[in-house]
């Protein structure tokens, strides 16, 4: 393969069957041996009844509680959340917890993090739905106060901290790489101008990626920063098959070349990472999906790419 791909990692087994203990820890080991870039989680707090949620939405693990179990058991390979709801917790909290993460696996955590959109998720955690966009603007502004230097004090609308000790601080400085999702306008030139990239959600559109990635980085020269720095992450759901599908092929459905061609494609129009998530996949993450089965299909597509990654 001689034209550039993307980096390439891997979704960790959080949803469904297959997400149990030793399918964790052999796909983190596997993913890491075989030379993925990172691994990655998703965060589903609660699945409404009623709501059109794909089946694997129905039973996911904690994000953070499952990196951290997978940072003990790997030692190189990157770590990411893709993404938290910021507005759940407040941001000394989960600076508390990244910050332990980061500390913990040596310097490994990428945080992505959205405003969230379910609002019955909204009323379990007890936050208000309105104002999503200025709350997370806050937020970033709050975590960067508790990053900086002690004593950290903050004063908004939305957050206070009283002049205090965080104590704490992350392997990378000054905080681990914060990437932003959102496909509003606004959402993209926030994920330019304040944050270190952009990452998708796994109903994005393949085919909106060139338009998106150029107002993420207008966004980032708008605020003065070079929008080359950027990261933007794109979450994939492979369909891996041995035959081609035809004409009607969807992107990332088809052979490992075609499959490979699409990376390419993805590349040519901006995106520095790609993660394969098979926690979607109709053949993996749904509950009525033998779990041999889904690890058989899962180890096939660590192994089909392994040789193509990019560190």
């Amino acid at each position: 393969m001689t034209a550039e791909l993307p980096r390439i990692g891997f979704g960790l087994p959080i949803a469904g069957p297959w997400a149990a203990p030793d399918v964790v820890a052999d796909t983190a080991r596997l993913a890491e041996t075989l030379g993925y870039s990172s691994l990655w989680t998703f965060q589903r707090v609660l699945c409404p009844a009623g709501r059109d949620l794909q089946p694997p939405h129905r039973a996911v693990h904690d994000s953070i509680v499952m990196l951290s179990y997978v940072a003990g058991l790997t030692s190189s390979i990157g770590l990411g959340t893709a993404t938290l709801c910021a507005p759940f917790v407040a941001p000394i909290l989960l600076a508390k917890a990244v910050t332990t993460l980061d500390v913990m696996s040596g310097g490994r955590l990428t945080v992505g993090l959205g405003s969230g959109w379910l609002t019955e998720e909204f009323a379990a955690v007890g936050v208000p739905f309105e104002r999503r966009g200025a709350r997370l603007d806050e937020y970033l502004r709050c975590l960067d106060v508790i990053w900086a230097a002690d004593p950290v004090s903050f004063e908004g609308d939305f957050y206070t901290l009283p002049v205090s000790d965080f104590g704490l601080r992350p392997v990378q400085r000054p905080h681990p790489p914060i990437l932003l999702g959102g496909t509003a306008p606004a959402a993209l030139q926030r994920a330019g101008g304040v944050a270190q990239g952009w990452i998708g959600s796994s109903d994005l559109d393949l085919d909106r990626i060139g338009p998106i990635v150029e107002t993420v980085r207008s966004g980032a020269l708008l605020a003065g920063r070079d929008p080359e720095s950027l990261r933007i992450v794109v979450r994939c759901v492979p369909e891996l098959v041995d035959a081609n599908p035809g004409r009607r092929r969807r992107p990332m459905q088809g052979t490992r070349s075609q499959i490979l061609d699409d990376l390419v494609s993805l590349r040519t129009l901006g995106v520095t990472e790609v993660f394969f998530d098979l926690n979607l996949s109709r053949r993996v993450g749904f509950p009525d999906v033998d779990v041999g089965e889904a690890v058989d299909y899962s180890q096939r597509v660590l192994h089909a790419f392994a040789c193509e990654r990019r560190n």
